[in-house]
Formats: C-alpha cells, sequence, structure tokens
C-alpha cells in the first residue's frame, strides 16, 4: 500500500521556518503570539495524523490543515509555508485529476485570502500560487516514484513466488520419478525373494534380497539429492564443495575451464548429476586423481568428469537413469567410456 516516508518526515518540518521567521522581526502583542502558537501546534498535530493514517484516511486532516493556514494568514503571512505541506499532500494523495481540483481550490483560497485579508504584501499571492503549484508537482512525482517503486516490488515477489512454485513442482516430479522407478524395483525383488525362500533356495533369495537393500540405499541418496538440489548455493559452490568431499577421500582433484552461468532449471540439473558422478567416483573408481572439467563450445556447455580409474563394465542403476532422464529433459545426452573412466554431456545453449 502507498505510505508516507516516515523515516524523513519530520526532516521537512524544517520548511516551517518561513512561518516561525515573522516572530523575530514583527512586533507582535502577546494574544497573537500565544494564537500562532497554538495555530504552530495544531498544524504539527495534523502533520503527525497524516503521518499515522493510511492513505485513504488523510483527507480530514489535509483539510484541518488547510483550515488551521487560512485562519493564521490575517496574522503571520509565513502561512504559505504551510499551505505548501498541503498541496504536497494532495499531490501524492489523490490521482491526477483530483489534484488538479484540489491544487485549484487553493489557489482560488489564496485569493480569497489575499483579496479580503493580506495588507502590505503585494507578492503573498504570487509568491503563494507558484509554491503551492511547485510543491504539488512534487508530490505528484513522489507518489508515481512510490507507485512504481510497489509495482516493482510486487513483481519480484512474484517472480519469487513463482520460481519457489516451479522449484517445488520439478522436485515433486523428481521424487515421483525415483520413487517410482525404485519401488517397484523393491517390489519386484521382494516378490523374488519370498519365492525363492519358499522353494528354499536361500542362497538366490539373499542375494534378491542384497540386491534389494543396494536399491533402497540408492533411492534413499537420490532422494537426498534431489532435495539437496532445492537449496543448493549455485554451481561454483557446489563444485567447490564436491571436490572438498574428493580430497578429503584422497583423490587429487582438478577443476579446469570456467563455470558456466546456467539458468536456474539447468543449474540445478547440473548440481544434481555432478553429484550422482562424483558419489560414483568415491564409490567404484580405482584411481587416485579427478578432473572435473567446463568448457565453452559452439554447440553449448560441456561438462566433463573423468578419473584415471578403470571400470570393467557400467551398470544401468537407478543413478545413471536418473543422470540420464536429467539430461534428456534439457534436450542432451550423456556420453562415457570406461578406460579410463569418463562422463560427459553438453548443454545446448538454446536449451
Amino acid at each position: 500500500m502507498l505510505e508516507l516516508e516516515k523515516r524523513l518526515s519530520w526532516v521537512y518540518l524544517v520548511n516551517l521556518v518561513f512561518y516561525i521567521a515573522p516572530f523575530f522581526y514583527i512586533d507582535y502583542s502577546l494574544i497573537d503570539y500565544l494564537w500562532m502558537m497554538l495555530a504552530l501546534v495544531a498544524f504539527l498535530g495534523c502533520y503527525y495524523w497524516i503521518g499515522r493514517s493510511d492513505i485513504t484516511q488523510m483527507l480530514l486532516p489535509i483539510l484541518l490543515m488547510a483550515l488551521i493556514a487560512s485562519c493564521i494568514t490575517p496574522l503571520n503571512y509565513g502561512s504559505i509555508s504551510m499551505f505548501a505541506y498541503v498541496s504536497f499532500f494532495i499531490g501524492f494523495v489523490y490521482n491526477f485529476r483530483q489534484f488538479l481540483a484540489g491544487i485549484a481550490a487553493l489557489i482560488a483560497l489564496l485569493v480569497l485570502l489575499d483579496h479580503f485579508f493580506i495588507k502590505g504584501a503585494p507578492y503573498f499571492l504570487l509568491y503563494g500560487s507558484a509554491l503551492v503549484m511547485a510543491i504539488g508537482v512534487l508530490g505528484v512525482l513522489d507518489r508515481v516514484r512510490r507507485l512504481t517503486m510497489l509495482k516493482e516490488q510486487r513483481s519480484a515477489e512474484e517472480i519469487k513466488q513463482l520460481a519457489t512454485m516451479v522449484e517445488r513442482e520439478r522436485i515433486a516430479r523428481d521424487l515421483h520419478d525415483i520413487m517410482g522407478h525404485s519401488l517397484s524395483g523393491i517390489v519386484l525383488k521382494a516378490d523374488l525373494a519370498d519365492k525363492l525362500m519358499q522353494q528354499q533356495q536361500y542362497e538366490l533369495a539373499a542375494q534378491h534380497l542384497k540386491e534389494l537393500a543396494q536399491i533402497a540405499r540408492e533411492s534413499l541418496s537420490q532422494v537426498r539429492q534431489t532435495v539437496s538440489g532445492y537449496k543448493h548455493k549455485g554451481l561454483v559452490g557446489e563444485v567447490q564443495l564436491l571436490s572438498g568431499k574428493l580430497r578429503d577421500a584422497g583423490f587429487a582433484v582438478d577443476v579446469r575451464g570456467e563455470v558456466p552461468t546456467l539458468s536456474a532449471r539447468e543449474e540445478t540439473a547440473v548440481v544434481l548429476i555432478l553429484t550422482e558422478l562424483v558419489t560414483n567416483v568415491l564409490k567404484h573408481s580405482h584411481g587416485d586423481q579427478v578432473q572435473i572439467h567446463f568448457n565453452e563450445t559452439a554447440h553449448g556447455h560441456q561438462v566433463m568428469v573423468s578419473d584415471n580409474g578403470k571400470l570393467s563394465e557400467l551398470k544401468q542403476g537407478n543413478g545413471l537413469t536418473g543422470i540420464q532422464e536429467r539430461l534428456a529433459a534439457l534436450n542432451t545426452e550423456l556420453e562415457w567410456q570406461l578406460s579410463p573412466s569418463s562422463f560427459s554431456f553438453t548443454l545446448p545453449k538454446e536449451s
């Protein structure tokens, strides 16, 4: 909601110096001083009232400020500064048509005051009208500035909420895919183990139960990776984190190339894929050196994870399946070789 800038509201009162200045060079009577002080206190009360009011509730204090300024004008022509505050609030609170009507009414009020009460101040109307219009325009500009800021804030909040919703949907989709695939495998292995035990083939049943446990562990790992991808700190930070894990396990790590700037969707997918590839290195590699390579080509951003170990075969487990599914969603695929071990993919620039 449109609001006044309360932080600086009291600073703007410095403009009342033009109302207070005549106190010191005009010989007023004591009763005149009392009336002018009473008007000043009442004006400050209305000013405070406006500062604490919703924009839809500012009409009454604005009218009271105009009334106070009008009543004190015959005693103190410095009341022009009070009219300036009124014009600012009219410009700030109301739309352009209402602003024009309000300023016209304010100038008409100055004309009446000048005609009936002003003596010895030929420039009161000229200065007053010019000041009211100029300060009123400042109020309009401040209103436009605040409304623009509000729209930008709302747009940023909507974008943030939309991004969060999309990311939640992505996680739900990933979890659905992971758990659907994994639970199917678990049910199949459990049924086979049950049948083998009924046939007293205990060794085969134990083997299937062992594979069932492995599927469950891989599923748990993928679920953790998917959820952690929701909270990741960016590709650069995740590469540093994964490199640290490899070094802690005794690998010499070489990160080459510049980490690319990707969309949030691509970055999350790459983080999860790199996490799975590094996990595979930690579990299965017989080497001691790992290279994570980023390279920008004419076709896109290439990412490669390689090590100096050797794989005799590549098993199509849930981890590899998850990687291939994520890459398929980005219109690319995984490439690999076994000796030496190397996995790579290229993100198309148009993806």
